[in-house]
């Protein structure tokens, strides 16, 4: 039953998606039904696999020797991200219902979100590494399109081929792993590499280790990679939400959380995960301050949050970063969404335009409020105890200037949310602005992720228990819910992270308010337009390969018959040198 589901589970948005594409713009009523039915039941099934987990192998299939066997896994972690990718990107399809109404070229909109759902449930729950860099790879260049798909705009065609170029990075580090891998112990199955990773010799171990981080940061955009995801706001904002909060920046989560077990030996590593996560989650919280575009202010608190689970995970804390995931995941949803319908009401991004439009957007002011208020990690939202728990095992297993830095980040959260907020809803209206009312589509989506805001962390206990008991390689102690509130009501560290949230706050209202629609300082807006000087870097990479491209479109004849003879060449040694080499 679990293999069919997991066929379903990928097979359908994957359906869906030709379906979509196949009916034609001409009808668009149908495109925004089929789309809605199609990830609804991918959804469904992701839901209905979480029965079935198992930490063995639902598909087994034999290929070539050179790919080893084609197997999905159903453990815990997998079913897990599945359920996140399917389900709130369900919300996100049903969502652009109202949001891309009236807009052109819908089939290929609907063709890659279907498909980027389908891959990255495909990511999770693969196996076998060399099909995990496979369903990678798609979400990269559904990412890509998605990023870019207002191709008359130039900011959105360079956001998509920034994000493409810096998240090749990441795939590039994860084929080496991969090959390190293989090359040892002649096997692309996950659970070979966790059970014999003893067996690797420490140098190559140690290189697939760091290899696996680059791949990491790079599609979570984390420091030093930081930069692409603010770029990416040109999407669509049901993309933003995708992205954000569902598909591609959990990706790098993932990998570090699967091969966590492998890699905590290696010198180093561990040290050099807490150290990319404290920064990103600092640096970007800090450029969420100035911010003024709605989306970039949520992008950078998006990072800022992804640096949570990252150090979490450097902390041995592999529990508490799905966790936070799971909590982020819903509740940057639901700002996200809620930043679109404001967006799509107003018809701008910039906050220093609006202020005000609590009373002509209350659905959308309380649902935004619930969603701020987990963020910043106020009881009793899902975001409290989830970040909670992080910090918890960091004051344990981490060193002490990482906790303070990630405390400092807990009021720097708590800042800049309210400050946006505020900018948003409140204050005086600064611009007279035609208001729209949310479409009924957008409300459904939003009212349930609200929900889930108030209540997902309530599922900690199964969550635990689908982890504990079907990944035996990371050693996961079970708890239940209430074990875990206690836990977190009574802890010292508890009450100085809510005091830290709440000078956040003090600070906010003292300064905050004077200060939010004036010109920040010129120090901290330079650091914020440079990424801390990491856009400079990046620009010169981006450009590097484009001049790169350019020089190879010489070996571009023009003539189709010796372009097609080529790629079925290069295809045929490729082919050559995986048979050859398996055998």
């Amino acid at each position: 039953m679990a293999g069919i589901l997991i066929l379903l589970i990928i097979g359908i948005p994957w359906l869906g998606a030709l379906v979509v594409w196949a009916i034609g713009d001409q009808r668009a009523k149908a495109q925004h039904t089929l789309a809605v039915i199609f990830s609804l039941l991918s959804g469904i099934a992701s839901l209905i696999l979480m029965a079935y987990v198992d930490s063995r192998s639902a598909i087994n299939l034999t290929l070539a020797s050179a790919f080893g066997n084609l197997t999905f896994v159903p453990d815990g972690l997998a079913v897990t991200l599945t359920v996140i990718a399917t389900v709130i990107g369900s919300l996100a399809v049903l969502f652009s219902v109202d949001y891309m109404r009236g807009e052109a070229q819908l089939g290929r909109y609907y063709f890659m979100v279907l498909f980027f759902i389908g891959a990255m449930a495909g990511l999770v729950l693969s196996g076998n590494l060399l099909f995990t860099f496979f369903f990678w790879e798609i979400t990269a260049l559904c990412s890509y399109g998605l990023i870019s798909f207002y191709n008359d705009d130039p900011k959105a065609v360079a956001g998509g081929i920034k994000a493409l170029i810096i998240t090749q990075v990441g795939g590039v580090g994860l084929l080496a792993g991969t090959l390190i891998a293989y090359t040892h112990l002649g096997s692309f199955q996950i659970a070979d590499v966790l059970a014999n990773a003893n067996s690797i010799p420490a140098i190559a171990l140690s290189f697939m280790a760091f290899s696996f981080l680059i791949a990491a940061a790079a599609k979570s955009a984390q420091f030093p990679f930081h930069t692409w995801l603010p770029d990416a706001m040109e999407a669509p904002t049901p993309i933003s939400a995708l992205i954000h909060a569902a598909t591609m920046v959990n990706a790098g989560i993932y990998l570090l959380a699967r091969f966590y077990p492998a890699f905590e030996s290696v010198p180093g590593w561990k040290t050099a995960v807490i150290m990319v996560g404290v920064t990103s989650a600092l640096i970007t919280a800090f450029m969420a301050l100035t911010a003024t575009d709605l989306k970039r202010a949520l992008a950078y608190s998006t990072v800022s949050q992804l640096g949570y689970m990252v150090y979490a995970i450097g902390a041995g804390g592999v529990l508490a970063s799905q966790f936070h995931l799971l909590s982020h995941a819903v509740f940057k949803a639901l700002l996200f969404l809620t930043a679109g319908s404001v967006i799509h009401a107003v018809g701008t991004r910039d906050m220093r335009r609006m202020g005000g439009l609590s009373t002509k957007m209350p659905f959308a002011r309380n649902v935004f409020i619930i969603g701020a208020l987990a963020l910043m990690g106020l009881p009793i939202f899902n975001g409290f105890w989830s970040k909670e728990l992080i910090l918890e095992v960091g004051l344990e297993h981490s060193p002490l200037w990482a906790y303070i830095l990630m405390l400092i980040g807990a009021g720097l959260t708590a800042f800049y949310t309210f400050r946006m907020t505020w900018m948003v809803f409140f204050g005086t209206q600064r611009e007279e602005l035609h208001v729209h009312e949310t479409g009924v589509a957008m409300k459904v989506s939003l009212a349930l992720l609200s929900i889930g805001t108030c209540i997902t962390w309530l599922f900690f206990g199964g969550l635990n228990k689908l982890l504990s008991e079907s990944m035996p390689f990371h050693g996961i102690e079970e708890e239940s819910t209430l074990e875990m509130v206690k836990a977190i009501g009574f802890a010292p560290a508890t009450w100085v992270a809510l005091l830290i949230i709440a000078l956040g706050l003090t600070l906010f209202f003292t300064l905050g308010r004077k200060v939010t629609l004036t010109e920040s300082p010129r120090w901290l807006n330079s650091l914020t337009e440079s990424s801390f000087g990491f856009e400079s870097v990046n620009h010169f990479v981006v450009d590097s390969v484009g001049k790169f491209a350019e020089n190879l479109r010489t070996t571009q004849t023009g003539q189709l018959n010796w372009n097609v003879l080529g790629i079925i060449g290069a295809l045929f040694v490729v082919l050559a040198v995986l048979l050859w080499g398996g055998a």
